[in-house]
């Protein structure tokens, strides 16, 4: 199983938007430092629910920031962005991060954004599937055009290519080079280490251990993966039908993913896709959700109603719609209340157990979960330590 961490960067009551930034920073490194697989960064728009405008631009920040830990968009909104200007970017962090950057994208929802960003709410209900298309076209080509309703542009060379081989990762550790005198010193070669050095295999940390360089004729890599936000069953079958692996919502139950996994899978035969490949994608399905650990279930619960619902009152109430029609919201409180009981908020062998439950029932092995629910820096942290250090272990 693969658990990672979903910041979204939220700004919660009282607090200023570096606050929720500088929070997302250290909620990173963190992480990395708990063992936890990825972390999933969230993008909106002129909204306290999520202060990053941009997860691509975020998502690089923080693969320069560490060295082992992947980063994923969760996701990039593809409704109100270029979608070429979104693949030069995923291009870019894949191979400059040593492979370790997830594009994770989305159609958003109809707000104020497609009005601000000039797309459109067509772009919205109808692009999405050209957008997507695109996309891919630009992950996986050397050279691209479009003759589309959205998109018209003479065929152009795709630079950087995702096809290339990425940038291995440098080691953590040294920020500024080593002296010749200072290397030897250290290694106990004296001030000529260049001779005692020659022929030993250079090498590079990662995920805890010393591993050799990939040879340079190793096959090169396909580009970053993708994934993409399904909340509909339009959604899952424009994913399936790409054969791209779904990221699924906070609000879906174990039922609810089921019924959208049976969908996915009908969606790739009826496509004319092959059984073969169908394991191996399914094995890349993500389910967002929440995360809190705590001494007792009462407590873990009790801090996420304690904050959590004047978040969702001030986040998501202040969106509006690019059409200005009045959006009914989900009750805060109540909303809170289900999270706590779909996903792991509890104990660490709680914790644990409800993870292994939904990977027993829906076959789903890597999660995404919010651990920023308290709002509290100090707190975000200490529970992902306890995620990494408490909860992990117990998983197999």
């Amino acid at each position: 199983m693969r658990v990672g961490a979903f910041l979204l960067s939220a700004q919660f009551p009282g607090q200023g938007q570096s606050e929720a930034l500088e929070r997302t920073l250290a909620a990173t490194t963190a992480a990395e430092r708990s063992g936890l697989d990825s972390v999933w960064l969230a993008e909106h728009h002129f909204v306290p629910y999520g202060v990053c405008p941009d997860a691509a631009t975020l998502a690089a920040l923080l693969l320069g920031r560490t060295r082992r830990i992947g980063v994923g968009t969760a996701v990039s909104v593809l409704s109100t962005g270029h979608p070429v200007k979104l693949g030069e970017q995923a291009a870019l962090l894949h191979l400059t991060s040593g492979g370790r950057f997830t594009l994770g994208v989305g159609r958003g929802g109809p707000w104020i954004d497609l009005s601000v960003f000039g797309t459109g709410l067509a772009a919205y209900e109808e692009g999405f599937p050209e957008r997507l298309d695109l996309l891919l076209r630009w992950l996986r080509e050397g050279r691209v055009d479009a003759d589309g309703p959205q998109f018209r542009f003479p065929e152009v060379a795709v630079v950087p290519r995702a096809g290339e081989p990425v940038i291995p990762a440098e080691p953590a550790g040294y920020a500024e080079p080593l002296s010749r005198e200072s290397l030897g010193g250290w290694l106990g070669l004296g001030a000529e280490p260049e001779a005692a050095l020659r022929g030993f295999p250079r090498q590079r940390h990662e995920r805890g251990a010393l591993r050799r360089r990939p040879a340079a004729s190793a096959p090169a890599p396909a580009g970053p993966p993708v994934v993409v936000a399904c909340t509909s069953p339009g959604g899952v079958r424009t994913a399936a039908e790409r054969g791209l692996p779904m990221l699924l919502g906070m609000h879906s139950g174990d039922d609810d993913k089921k019924e959208m996994l049976a969908a996915y899978r009908a969606a790739w035969r009826a496509a004319g896709r092959g059984e073969e490949q169908l394991a191996g994608v399914e094995r890349e399905h993500v389910a967002a959700g929440v995360a809190q650990v705590a001494d007792r279930t009462a407590g873990a619960r009790a801090e996420l109603l304690r904050a959590m619902p004047g978040f969702f009152a001030d986040g998501l109430g202040a969106h509006r719609t690019v059409d200005g029609q009045e959006r009914r919201m989900r009750d805060p409180y109540a909303y809170t209340e289900l999270l706590c009981d779909l996903h792991p908020v509890g104990t660490p062998r709680g914790c644990a157990d409800r993870l292994l439950a939904t990977a027993e029932r829906t076959g789903i092995r890597r999660f995404a979960l919010l651990t920023e629910g308290s709002g509290d820096r100090a707190a975000t942290l200490e529970n992902i330590a306890r995620l990494g250090a408490e909860v992990l272990p117990q998983l197999g």
